[in-house]
């Protein structure tokens, strides 16, 4: 269990405001929320006691009756339901930011969260407020406490929760539609209740939770195609050639009409090529897939007969959907659309951050091709010498060496490696709690990948510490002291903060290189390989990421 001991407050009486008494604050909803079970351990207990995958969507379905909830009020939401491993959340910003700017009230669910855990429910683009999110947090916790005695004591694990507080919220806030990011996998999703969404729509597919959804792609593809529902349309993006032919199965039984989306150039427009807000090619799928989810579910909201006529065929005979021309509103939600911690350039004084949350080899290789390329653009505007610097961290039993190896040809000139801690004084960021890990596991997780860099580079185990052994690499115990020692004073809104005094031991070799930092023009920093890594830079980087 990731739980923390120590006493839960009771929900409010008066679940129609916002609470006012003491211990019920948005930070003791967020400590209430950390009680929960965590995901990692819920699922680790379903293999554990040999549970059927299907225990959690069963039990998922008690959870929505006891919170007040049924099928039905979610089928109103009219619902956009994305799956896919790699692009579902820029597909889901890219789809909100369209409807959005047709004057629709949207709701937006995803995960996980970069800086506070409202962020994975918003409201018309926003997190929801912390008013808001504590309010209905209670009103949900509430009715599962009453009812938790007659139910064996059972409570939902902490991605449950808050997928019933998401919909409970779209119900309550009134919203035109939602568009929902699956957590993982999609046939036994927390987000799979629904019986009747609008359309679905699955981005790239790739390997990764294989001790969940199996350890091939067309395993993986049998649980994404799950979110599939009859007579709902559903689109994808090109896919292997074996996770094609799964997903052309799974609709052909579940009586779902499937189309491929094509290529964004094939989009004829009176204005010339798409542009889009989110940076790097692999976006430009995810746009597409995009704007057949949004111009579907305008066409149903219009009631117009659906008709997606045939061109051509792609993998086994699944049709490729007709490439219509954008609507202006359309092309401007495409460009206008921001999805933070995706591909996201950052300046701030002399120092210019690039943050990607890539965590997988594909995520990875794609983040290494918009950096190496948007690194080169800022190198050029630069008005003298600029170096770099990797600020990395992994989590999820993943493989960091291998991520690692693919950052080599980027030439950082330091490695810099933290736990995705926030700053010293932890516990008071409960949004950024891992639950799952000591410390001190985290740590050595980050030793581990120093070795590795070291090694990459020619290194060895344990190189003298005089060695010029390539790129300097340290370890840091949190990411604020990371980045201090990465901007070296040249970050105004770093130097606005404390200076973290856990500073790391910096090898002599690496203390003489770390003088470059200072007399260069510019300092280029990639953070990368971990969501919650970017999350917690941001906080510092970015104050205005933590308003309301």
């Amino acid at each position: 269990m990731g739980a923390r001991g120590g006493h839960v407050p009771s929900p409010p009486v008066d679940n129609q405001r916002a609470p006012q008494l003491p211990g019920m604050e948005y930070q003791d909803a967020i400590w209430t929320l950390n009680t929960l079970q965590s995901n990692t351990s819920f699922r680790e207990q379903l293999q554990r006691e040999g549970r059927n995958p299907q225990f959690g969507l069963v039990a998922m379905r008690s959870f929505l009756e006891r919170a007040g909830l049924v099928v039905e009020d979610l089928d109103n939401l009219n619902i956009i339901h994305v799956t896919g491993r790699k692009g579902k959340g820029s597909t889901c910003a890219f789809t909100e930011q369209i409807l959005r700017s047709y004057g629709f009230r949207t709701g937006f669910f995803s995960s996980p969260h970069l800086v506070e855990e409202r962020e994975r429910i918003r409201i018309n683009g926003q997190p929801i407020e912390k008013e808001l999110f504590t309010k209905y947090f209670w009103q949900i916790y509430g009715r599962l406490g009453e009812t938790k005695e007659a139910h064996s004591g059972s409570m939902p694990s902490c991605f449950q929760f808050l997928t019933l507080l998401g919909f409970h919220i779209f119900v309550q806030e009134k919203v035109d539609l939602a568009v929902v990011e699956v957590g993982i996998g999609g046939a036994y999703d927390s987000t799979n209740i629904f019986k009747k969404p609008w359309v679905c729509g699955v981005a790239s597919l790739g390997i990764d939770h294989t001790q969940i959804l199996g350890d091939t792609i067309e395993k993986i593809a049998w649980h994404k195609g799950g979110i599939f529902k009859p007579e709902v349309p559903a689109f994808t993006v090109k896919q292997p050639k074996g996770s094609m032919a799964v997903l052309k199965q799974r609709a052909t039984e579940i009586e779902c009409p499937l189309w491929v989306c094509p290529e964004l150039e094939d989009y004829q427009t009176d204005c010339g090529p798409l542009q889009l807000g989110l940076a790097g090619q692999h976006q430009r799928s995810n746009a597409s897939l995009a704007l057949q989810l949004s111009h579907t579910w305008l066409q149903r909201r219009r009631l117009q007969n659906q008709n997606f006529p045939s061109t051509t065929l792609e993998g086994p005979g699944v049709p490729l959907a007709t490439p219509f021309t954008p609507s202006p509103i359309m092309t401007k939600g495409l460009a206008d659309t921001v999805w933070a911690g995706r591909t996201q350039t950052l300046k701030n004084g002399e120092v210019t951050y690039f943050l990607d949350g890539a965590h997988t080899m594909r995520s990875m290789q794609a983040c290494v091709s918009w950096f190496q390329e948007a690194a080169v653009r800022c190198e050029r505007n630069a008005s003298g010498p600029v170096a770099r610097v990797l600020l990395f961290n992994v989590t999820g039993g993943r493989d960091p060496a291998a991520m690692l190896k693919l950052l080599v040809p980027c030439q950082f000139d330091f490695a810099v490696f933290c736990p995705n801690i926030t700053e010293a004084n932890a516990s008071c960021h409960l949004d950024q709690q891992d639950l799952d890990s000591s410390v001190e596991d985290m740590m050595s997780v980050c030793q581990d990948n120093e070795r590795s860099w070291q090694r990459l580079h020619g290194a060895g185990e344990s190189p003298p510490p005089d060695q010029d052994t390539g790129p300097g690499a340290l370890v840091f115990p949190c990411i604020l002291s990371a980045l201090q020692w990465a901007a070296q004073g040249r970050d105004p809104i770093l130097l606005s903060r404390d200076a973290d005094k856990r500073e790391a031991p910096v090898k002599p070799s690496v203390a003489a290189k770390a003088a470059l930092l200072r007399e260069v023009r510019e300092i280029h920093v990639l953070v990368t390989g971990s969501l919650h890594l970017v999350g917690g830079a941001l906080k510092h980087l970015d104050p205005s990421s933590c308003s309301k």
